[in-house]
């Protein structure tokens, strides 16, 4: 595939799952296996914008991986930072957009410092955006937005507005403006990817995944290739997207 585009997917999520297995199997530092892993999301990130992904979403840390090990969640901290400032050097040069989706008052300060400095400095980037979902959680998201909304005031009969249809058949509720990915062109994923063989969403952006496609690829994220990849691309560009209707 090449820049001229030949699929109709703007928004693709994927769930960044099985380091840990990968590691195991091959009896190695679970450690190593997360490095493995990102090193393997950096090479896709790149291939989507090489065939023209507006939007890619990972899914890198949820709200329930706390509940690993200190010395695992350490060093998961530590390799986002270091894999944040790859990613800059790309997102400067391609005019991508970064993104934080999820929570940052339980993340380490000097991410979370590092992440505010990234999405303002990348604010007015448009040919792309890369979505991070770091303490993310599609009930946490959710509810965090009823709190935003009510606490601005809205009103019951303010839920059920809508602002134009998703691919002209499903409606834009307006609630979504109060979600992480609010004010985004392609909010809602055409497909997400699991990696690992786990067929679950687990959560994944909850609400802007009501019509996306699915795919669950049964390797583990270190070995999920960009040839892997692009074989679900264009599997998923051949399916018939109805969207409830005909």
């Amino acid at each position: 595939m090449t820049k001229n585009k030949k699929h109709s997917l703007n928004h693709i999520g994927i769930i960044l799952d099985g380091n840990r297995r990968w590691a195991r199997a091959k009896k190695l530092p679970t450690l190593i296996g997360h490095r493995k892993g990102l090193e393997a999301a950096l090479k896709i990130a790149r291939f989507c914008r090489k065939i023209n992904i507006h939007t890619l979403t990972y899914w890198a840390f949820s709200t329930e991986n706390w509940n690993r090990s200190q010395i695992e969640i350490s060093y998961l901290m530590k390799l986002f930072s270091e894999t944040i400032d790859q990613y800059f050097k790309d997102a400067q040069k391609e005019d991508v957009r970064i993104i934080h989706l999820g929570r940052k008052d339980r993340l380490p300060k000097k991410l979370v410092n590092k992440i505010r400095e990234l999405e303002e400095k990348t604010k007015n980037n448009q040919t792309y955006i890369f979505n991070l979902g770091l303490d993310y959680g599609g009930q946490d998201e959710i509810l965090r937005a009823i709190a935003s909304f009510v606490k601005e005031g809205g009103q019951i009969e303010d839920l059920f507005k809508t602002n134009g249809k998703y691919q002209h058949k499903y409606p834009y509720y307006s609630f979504k403006e109060y979600l992480d990915t609010k004010k985004q062109p392609y909010p809602y994923p055409d497909l997400i990817i699991r990696t690992s063989g786990e067929q679950r969403l687990s959560g994944f952006l909850s609400w802007q995944s009501v019509y996306s496609e699915l795919f669950f690829e049964k390797s583990p994220l270190p070995d999920f290739t960009v040839e892997k990849f692009a074989k679900i691309i264009k599997n998923v560009s051949a399916r018939k997207r109805r969207f409830g209707g005909n």
